[in-house]
């Protein structure tokens, strides 16, 4: 009962704070169940004069704090549920914090690995950047070849408490929301809040953030482009992880960039392909690619930092992408809409020819604008919108990548204005095509199934035994 009036008390000053910044402006009372229609007037009322709709919910967000903010980010990636206007307004939302002190920074570090912070670290210094679930320091090791400066990231205090509290304030909201109306029991908003306090858990224990960029590492230590910072697990624990430190310029300067000596329309088009490899040969890409996570080093290659996001596609997913990229390049509309039904994302009530059509009023306009206009992430955006007429099943992994898509192509433009993204992409798409999909890729699935043709043959005997005396089991009882 308190627990359900401690909910009550903190939502209902969360909608006060939407009302007053007028979130709700705007909003078509007839889309609404009629249970929420007389409150949506009430909160309207209430709403400052400078109140305009989908501003007033950046700022009611940005007042609530961290935790609405990771929401809102969250809810970004799902224009499924909020719309596809309010999802490119949440995309702008900032994880800006103040920083805590060094004091209690070095507290948490040496409470985390139960020894003082000389023991682990030669120096340690100011924090460098903060966000709502960690902040980064500047620190020194001692090696056999002598001091060697890393990055250390602490997780901040009190995160996780205010971070549960506040979920679980969102769970509350989603429950009751689905209780009223079928509309949101369509939406699984209890799902959509389940999974975003899964996510912020994940972020939440650096080891976990550790082995993504291991992973990384590992994944890209072969690439000439890009790599990632490696990890110092030795000094890597739930709260905190150490990283080998990154000495380069941001990828946010391009500016300072040219006066080094770099190419920033080259560093643009390698940026680009450097994700679509990294998400076609390893189906495991950054999905936070915002340019202050990405710098260039003495030898020119870009090193992706921050790996608490991130996401992946199966092999399945990742044809998915390849096909569809290379039949719009190619204008091959057909292709496009058959790779849809093949996957079974489109219903088979519908007609082939029919998709096509509606693709090819996707690609057209973009083959006829200049290179400067071609935006790929528009491209997926408007597939998106036109596949949601034929009832298309959502993928999540699929809109995270487009949500990537579009940032990383919003830092490459700043590169490079006029960056054509169709020749930009068709060397790595056409070249997983090749490998993946042509002989050698027939060759290979073929192996792949006779291998667990071979696992399932293997495996038969000890099922069958399993099988056999679970049905034992139950005629005995």
């Amino acid at each position: 009962m308190l627990s359900s009036f401690g909910h009550v008390l903190r939502l209902t000053r969360a909608s006060f704070v939407f009302a007053r910044e007028g979130a709700f402006v705007g909003v078509d009372a007839t889309s609404l169940p009629p249970v929420l229609r007389l409150p949506l007037a009430l909160a309207n009322l209430i709403a400052k004069r400078d109140g305009d709709g989908l501003a007033g919910l950046s700022r009611a967000i940005d007042r609530l704090g961290p935790s609405y903010v990771k929401l809102g980010q969250f809810l970004s990636t799902r224009p499924d549920i909020v719309g596809g206007k309010v999802a490119l307004e949440l995309e702008r939302l900032q994880d800006r914090v103040a920083p805590m002190s060094r004091d209690m920074a070095v507290a948490i570090v040496e409470a985390s690995f139960g020894a003082e912070i000389d023991s682990l670290y030669e120096s340690f210094g100011e924090p460098v950047a903060a966000a709502s679930i960690a902040q980064v320091h500047r620190a020194e090791v001692k090696t056999d070849e002598g001091l060697r400066p890393v990055a250390v990231k602490v997780l901040r205090a009190g995160t996780e408490r205010r971070f549960g509290r506040d979920l679980s304030d969102m769970a509350f909201a989603a429950r009751f929301a689905e209780s009223l109306a079928p509309e949101f029991r369509r939406l699984r908003l209890a799902q959509v809040v389940e999974t975003l306090a899964r996510s912020v858990r994940m972020e939440m224990d650096f080891r976990l953030e550790a082995a993504a960029a291991s992973e990384f590492v590992e994944n890209s230590k072969d690439d000439p482009e890009i790599r990632a910072p490696v990890v110092d697990w030795n000094r890597t624990t739930r709260e905190v992880m150490t990283m080998e430190w990154i000495d380069g310029v941001p990828l946010a300067d391009p500016d300072r960039l040219t006066e080094l000596g770099f190419d920033p329309p080259a560093l643009a088009r390698t940026l680009i392909q450097a994700f679509l490899r990294t998400a076609l040969r390893d189906g495991f890409f950054h999905a936070d690619m915002h340019q202050g996570n990405f710098f260039v080093d003495n030898e020119g290659r870009i090193v992706a930092v921050d790996f608490g996001i991130m996401g992946r596609l199966g092999r399945k997913e990742r044809r998915f992408l390849a096909e569809i990229l290379y039949g719009f390049i190619r204008r091959d509309y057909l292709r496009v809409a058959e790779i849809h039904f093949e996957a079974g994302y489109v219903p088979h009530a519908y007609r082939v020819e029919d998709f096509a059509q509606a693709l090819r009023a996707i690609g057209e306009p973009i083959h006829s604008r200049t290179a400067d206009q071609i935006s790929m992430a528009k491209l997926l955006t408007l597939l998106f919108e036109i596949t949601s007429l034929f009832d298309m099943t959502t993928r999540i992994e699929l809109v995270m990548l487009q949500k990537t898509m579009v940032v990383v192509e919003g830092v490459a433009r700043k590169l490079d204005p006029q960056l054509n993204m169709w020749s930009t992409a068709e060397p790595v798409v056409g070249a997983w095509i090749a490998e993946n999909l042509g002989p050698i890729g027939r060759v290979e699935d073929a192996r792949r199934a006779l291998s667990s043709i071979a696992g399932f043959l293997a495996d038969a005997p000890s099922r069958i035994e399993q099988i056999a005396d679970r049905l034992e089991k139950r005629l005995e009882t």
